[in-house]
C-alpha cells in the first residue's frame, strides 16, 4: 500500500481511485512496466498516466502572481491556486503559500509544503529581503528614503518600528523599495504615513530570487541552487 498512499499524498486521487488507477495499468516505471500496490519503485522513475510524479514533500515553486487573486483556498473569486494543477490543493502535506500577496498586488508568490521551509523564510531572524516596484499617486516629496531608512518610522496601530528599509527612485512618481520583515500591506501603509498612495504594487524580488523569464500567472518549480538564492 506504499505505492497508493504515496500517489494519493500527492493529490492524484483518493486511495480508491489510486488502486484502481493501478489495477488499470496507468501507474509504470519508466519503462512501461505497470506497477502493483506493493511495487518498491524509486520515486523519480514512477509514471502516472505516462508522466513522473510530482516532487515528494519539501515541493517549493514560484509563481508570476497577476493581479485579481486571492491568496486563499476558500475565499470567493479568483484564487492563486485556480492557476495550479487541480492536484496541487489536494497534496499531504498542504501545499502552502509562503506570506501573502494582498488582491491587488502582483508579483513574486512562494509555495511550499515543507513547513520548516516555510518558517525559515518568514522568520525574523532570516531578514529575507522583499523587493516591491511601486508606482505612487503623487510625486515624492524628498525626504522619503531618510525617513524608511532611519529604523524609527512607525506605523498607525503599532508598537515596534520598522527595520530600516532601502527606498531606490525610479522618477518622482516610481520607486523600488526593498524590506527585511513582512507586516501587513507594509509598503502601502508606509506611504500612507508619508502622505502618499500606493496606486499599484509589484513584489519582484524575494532574497536573491527573482522573476526572470516567468510570464503573469506562469509558474514553476524551484531546483536546489534556486532555492537556495531566496536566502543568499
Amino acid at each position: 500500500m506504499r505505492l497508493v498512499k504515496l500517489i494519493a499524498n500527492l493529490g492524484y486521487g483518493s486511495r480508491k481511485e489510486i488502486q484502481m488507477a493501478i489495477r488499470n495499468g496507468w501507474v509504470t516505471d519508466r519503462d512501461g512496466n505497470p506497477l502493483k500496490v506493493d511495487s518498491k519503485t524509486p520515486h523519480e522513475d514512477i509514471l502516472f498516466d505516462d508522466e513522473p510524479l510530482d516532487p515528494p514533500e519539501g515541493m517549493v515553486l514560484l509563481m508570476n502572481k497577476p493581479l485579481g487573486y486571492t491568496c486563499s483556498t476558500k475565499d470567493q473569486g479568483r484564487l492563486v491556486y485556480d492557476l495550479l494543477p487541480d492536484r496541487f490543493r489536494m497534496r499531504k502535506p498542504v501545499l502552502s503559500t509562503i506570506g501573502r500577496l494582498d488582491k491587488e498586488t502582483s508579483g513574486a508568490l512562494l509555495f511550499t509544503d515543507d513547513g520548516t521551509f516555510l518558517h525559515k523564510v518568514i522568520s525574523p531572524k532570516s531578514e529575507v529581503p522583499k523587493v516591491y516596484e511601486a508606482e505612487l499617486d503623487r510625486p515624492l516629496k524628498g525626504n522619503e528614503a531618510a525617513i524608511f531608512a532611519s529604523g524609527e518610522m512607525m506605523l498607525e496601530n503599532e508598537q515596534k518600528p520598522l527595520k530600516p528599509a532601502e527606498l531606490d527612485v525610479i522618477d518622482d512618481t516610481h520607486v523600488r523599495l526593498t524590506l527585511h520583515e513582512g507586516r501587513y500591506h507594509q509598503v502601502r501603509r508606509m506611504f500612507a504615513a508619508t502622505g502618499n498612495h500606493v496606486n499599484a504594487l509589484t513584489r519582484i524580488r524575494i532574497g536573491g530570487l527573482g522573476l526572470e523569464g516567468l510570464g503573469e500567472g506562469e509558474w514553476k518549480l524551484l531546483g536546489e541552487e534556486e532555492k537556495s538564492r531566496i536566502f543568499g
